[in-house]
């Protein structure tokens, strides 16, 4: 099997089995893990973020390759496991295989649709501006001793402007880290020495600075003494550049508040050291969250009430309309666009994922919306990780059972409410909610289930 056989059966496979090809960046990945060279050497190579592309690209990518080969991928054993996959492919021996060298995609190929998943990459023409957003948080984090907070529910654009943040800051000079709590353990969220270590750890990483974490931490002075000792003394004093921190879905250290009642005030303390020590003042913290915080804190003690508050919505009607222009589809009347946002609103994850089956011409938009309810419509994949919820947490699904009922704002539980707000199912309105878009209504509507 050739090089470009064996690259497009796998893209084949991956489109297959999960729905969507290797996009532009885990092409580049793999290329690069292929060549067995780090994640830094990839990303100076092909222009993107070091932070991007081990936090975000990297963990997706091995994952979905696990996935298809049915075996753990790791970067170190990726090569190893893809050529007797191949091998497999083609009923011969893996050493009978030529070295398999995969190809930089093409610049001329950047406006064919990919199918969207997951943030969308720094150099795709389908980022869509939501001004003056974009704007403001850029400025903000050229400000000394900034922090910036981006609140939305998921899938509604928080990674993507991110990296559009962090790119904005490597081009000003400044040094960027980017940390997804999601990736980090549930034994280590649980407790707040690991949680700093960690912190400290990964920032240390990759800013490719010596760890000295033992030299720093001090039983004596506590975790959260020496974690700050440790960010100022041995990070912002090392390497003399503002650094921008983007720490991104802060909502799952909520989960734990023994140990959120901790973070929080020292995310909100750092903030503060930089009105009096000038070093704190290189410190830009950008924070990103699905939902309210349920910790209780006391006003002084939250960083949720300082900074510049930032709230991604979806998209408006002309936001549709020009994300169509970019998929090659004609809009401009408005009618295709506010029928697709009566079924899903203005939902950013949801509206790319029509457009792009749209651009391939192989459905009509009335085929779409009629199909999009149900177990065969484009969006089953989306529609089927909130029922997984919904089985292991009986109590949200009937609370979110009886909002399907009513056109009604509704009074719900705090707790049920945060977490309805953070998957996007729900609109709040003042001290009420209702059903976000028409597409749950109809979908969850249907749906009974015997808890286990």
């Amino acid at each position: 099997m050739n090089v470009d056989t064996f690259f497009e059966s796998l893209n084949r496979e991956l489109a297959d089995r999960q729905n969507r090809p290797l996009n532009p960046a885990e092409k580049l990945l793999l290329r690069g893990i292929w060549q067995h060279q780090t994640y830094m050497q990839i990303a100076e190579e092909v222009g993107y973020s070091p932070g991007y592309l081990t936090n975000v690209v990297a963990p997706e990518l091995l994952h979905r390759l696990s996935d298809l080969l049915g075996q753990r991928l790791t970067k170190k054993n990726c090569r190893v496991l893809l050529e007797e996959y191949a091998a497999s492919c083609c009923h011969s021996k893996p050493q009978e295989q030529p070295i398999i060298a995969f190809p930089i995609p093409d610049a001329n190929q950047a406006l064919a649709p990919a199918f969207p998943s997951g943030p969308i990459a720094i150099d795709s023409p389908f980022y869509i501006m939501r001004p003056p957003i974009e704007s403001q948080v850029c400025n903000e984090i050229c400000k000394p001793g900034a922090l910036v907070r981006v609140k939305a529910p998921r899938e509604m654009g928080k990674t993507s402007l991110l990296l559009r943040m962090l790119d904005h800051a490597q081009r000003q000079g400044y040094r960027t880290v980017y940390l997804n709590l999601e990736q980090m353990d549930q034994a280590i969220c649980a407790d707040l020495n690991r949680f700093l270590r960690s912190l400290c750890a990964s920032i240390t990483h990759q800013l490719q600075l010596e760890p000295k974490l033992d030299d720093y931490w001090d039983d004596d002075m506590g975790s959260k003494v020496s974690c700050t000792l440790y960010l100022r003394q041995h990070l912002l004093e090392e390497i003399k550049t503002p650094l921008v921190l983007a720490i991104d879905e802060l909502n799952q250290i909520f989960e734990y508040p023994h140990v959120a009642k901790d973070v929080l005030p020292l995310l909100r303390s750092w903030y503060e050291e930089a009105k009096r020590v000038p070093i704190w003042q290189n410190l830009r913290l950008v924070i990103a969250h699905s939902t309210e915080v349920y910790v209780p804190l006391q006003l002084n003690q939250s960083p949720f009430n300082v900074g510049l508050a930032t709230q991604l919505t979806g998209f408006t009607l002309a936001q549709v309309q020009q994300l169509a222009q970019c998929y090659g589809l004609n809009w401009s009347d408005g009618e295709s666009a506010k029928q697709l946002m009566a079924m899903v609103g203005g939902h950013p994850a949801l509206i790319h994922t029509t457009l792009y089956h749209l651009s391939r011409e192989e459905h009509t938009l009335s085929q779409l919306l009629a199909s999009a309810p149900t177990s065969t419509g484009i969006y089953h994949h989306h529609l089927q990780r909130h029922l997984t919820i919904f089985k292991q947490q009986p109590d949200l699904f009937r609370a979110f059972h009886h909002l399907l009922n009513t056109l009604e704002l509704t009074d719900l539980e705090t707790s049920l409410t945060h977490q309805l707000n953070s998957m996007g199912l729900i609109s709040p309105l003042e001290n009420k909610v209702t059903v976000s878009c028409e597409l749950y209504r109809q979908y969850f509507r249907t749906k009974t289930f015997t808890p286990t």
